[in-house]
């Protein structure tokens, strides 16, 4: 039997540029009551980018919030009223400088429903052309190309530990070897 639980009052804490903070009182089973703290974030894409010769495209960039130095596909928020679609392409060209003929949607998923609201919406960008970085004000990183086996070896060693790359990774996996 699936419980669902009815939003009794909703308080919004925070108002931020990227997230905001709430916090629901919600009707449990049996007229008990409790507090859930929601992050609400617009969500975001990821992209997989493949080049002709079959390297992947990661970003290497210090990450606040953990404190550490990680490697990640390209990724970016979704602006007000834009289509995930129209973020991958954005973002694919700010963080890489690449462009590509082709996007293809792979699928979506919630980053933490346990306490955000945040979706991503993983892309495979295909069809490759170099163009210059296009960073926005406070942001730094280095552009990595790696083939889908250093990958797949990065993960099991724990190197990448960010999971909509390592989840963009295995969809890779599948797709390369495919081409072989």
């Amino acid at each position: 039997m699936v419980y669902e639980e009815k939003t009794m009052k909703l308080e919004k804490i925070y108002e931020g540029k990227i997230i905001n903070l709430r916090i629901d009182t919600v009707e449990l089973p049996e007229k008990m009551y409790s507090k859930r703290e929601i992050v609400e974030h617009p969500g975001g894409v990821g992209i997989v980018a493949i080049t002709d010769d079959n390297q992947i495209l990661l970003i290497k960039q210090y990450r606040k919030a953990v404190n550490r130095t990680l490697l990640e596909i390209p990724a970016g928020k979704l602006e007000v009223n834009e289509e995930p679609r129209e973020t991958a392409i954005r973002e694919l060209k700010e963080e890489t400088g690449y462009d590509a003929k082709n996007y293809r949607y792979l699928l979506e998923f919630y980053t933490s429903p346990g306490y955000t609201t945040e979706k991503i919406y993983l892309f495979m960008a295909t069809d490759l052309t170099e163009g210059a970085q296009e960073l926005d004000d406070g942001e730094y990183c280095e552009i990595e190309k790696y083939t889908i086996n250093e990958l797949l070896k990065m993960i099991d060693r724990g190197e990448i530990i960010d999971s909509k790359t390592i989840i963009g990774i295995n969809l890779a996996k599948d797709y390369l070897k495919n081409k072989e």
